[in-house]
């Protein structure tokens, strides 16, 4: 493909592109694509053909339809009614998100018939293997997610009439973490019971069903915020239902009167709730810290008061502070103290919202 075509019709294909550098081309579907989706369009050979846009040699009929196409032709048949609660997902997603939705859009062509019913809606029910809270063991357990109740139960015995959990909508989070849960389909169910954070994490064989269940509990929480709130748009909702959680990671704390010892921990921040727990997998923080605004006594600052006692093995601190405590973490490197740092400002910059000031009572009355 000669250099200038090539630059024009990346051109024409980078403007409805999500992916950070599409050096790649499916010549059978006319988009532009980059190395990571390449891998995946490859996987589906029975619609889309695959080659480089520089080391591949492209026939003039090939080149014809990639120009006569390109990504935002294809976007406006391909994304024609995508739901809008269905999440769509960036470079920065699992592999799991990214090839399920390259599947539902060229594959099984879900989002090409505008008015058409959603199988999402309404709700679900079926098997997910449920890591044990104790053993550690992952188990099949039955779920039901009822858009009518607003709830999502699962029981420990599929005839069992009585539900383990009741859990409702409006408290779930629910992302996925491979990694953590030593399965590609992983997906950790974030909810609160009696005002704690509780933790369930869960995975299903086929990829398929399990981004499939993310989006039903995506539509469900939708339904229930349009109730909740009838005069907000689309818009203002979408970014309420599921998130990534800020950054995760292993910091050391000590405790409250600070002359205890330093204990490494794992710590999650998802937006303004700081958790931390003894294992990344366990299914109750051992603490939770409200991170407030600046305007309301909340700062962040690097390093550790004079004279504090430091005798774990990580020497970088992170000194948080709220109107009613500090709270000391060090650091295993200071990109890591710096990148804690940045979020943790972030969060404070940002104004509260009048949920969130329910929120901080409720940490307060807590604790």
């Amino acid at each position: 493909m000669s250099s200038h075509l090539q630059s024009d019709l990346l051109e024409q294909g980078s403007l409805m592109h999500t992916c950070t550098y599409p050096g790649w081309g499916s010549c059978s579907l006319g988009v532009f694509i980059c190395l990571a989706c390449s891998g995946i369009h490859r996987n589906i050979p029975s619609i889309s053909k695959v080659k480089s846009l520089r080391l591949s040699r492209w026939e003039d009929d090939e080149i014809r339809f990639m120009a006569d196409n390109g990504n935002q032709l294809m976007k406006s048949k391909y994304e024609a009614a995508v739901p809008v609660y269905y999440y769509k997902p960036t470079h920065k997603d699992c592999q799991v998100l990214k090839e399920q939705w390259i599947r539902a859009k060229y594959e099984r062509e879900e989002f090409t018939e505008p008015g058409k019913n959603f199988t999402y809606e309404g709700g679900e029910y079926g098997l997910l293997m449920k890591r044990g809270r104790d053993n550690g063991q992952f188990l099949s357990r039955r779920f039901v997610l009822s858009e009518v109740e607003g709830t999502l139960k699962y029981f420990t015995k599929y005839d069992a009439k009585e539900p383990k959990a009741v859990i409702k909508v409006d408290t779930i989070n629910a992302t996925f973490q491979p990694e953590k849960i030593g399965n590609p389909n992983g997906l950790q169910i974030t909810y609160l019971k009696d005002y704690s954070t509780r933790n369930i994490f869960v995975y299903h064989d086929s990829g398929k069903e399990i981004v499939n269940w993310f989006n039903y509990i995506r539509a469900v929480q939708l339904h229930y915020l349009k109730v909740a709130f009838p005069g907000a748009t689309d818009a203002e909702l979408v970014p309420k239902l599921t998130r990534n959680f800020l950054k995760e990671g292993y910091m050391e704390k000590t405790g409250p009167k600070q002359r205890e010892g330093f204990k490494k921990r794992w710590f999650t921040l998802d937006h303004r709730r700081l958790m931390y727990f003894k294992d990344p997998l366990d299914a109750f923080a051992k603490g939770e810290v409200f991170l407030g605004s600046k305007a309301h006594g909340y700062n962040v600052l690097p390093g550790l008061p004079a004279g504090t006692h430091c005798n774990g093995a990580w020497q970088c601190g992170i000194t948080l502070e709220t109107p009613d405590r500090f709270f000391l973490f060090t650091c295993e490197t200071e990109i890591d103290q710096q990148d804690w740092v940045k979020h943790f400002s972030n969060v404070m910059k940002a104004e509260m919202s009048p949920q969130e000031y329910t929120m901080e009572a409720l940490f307060k009355h807590r604790h």
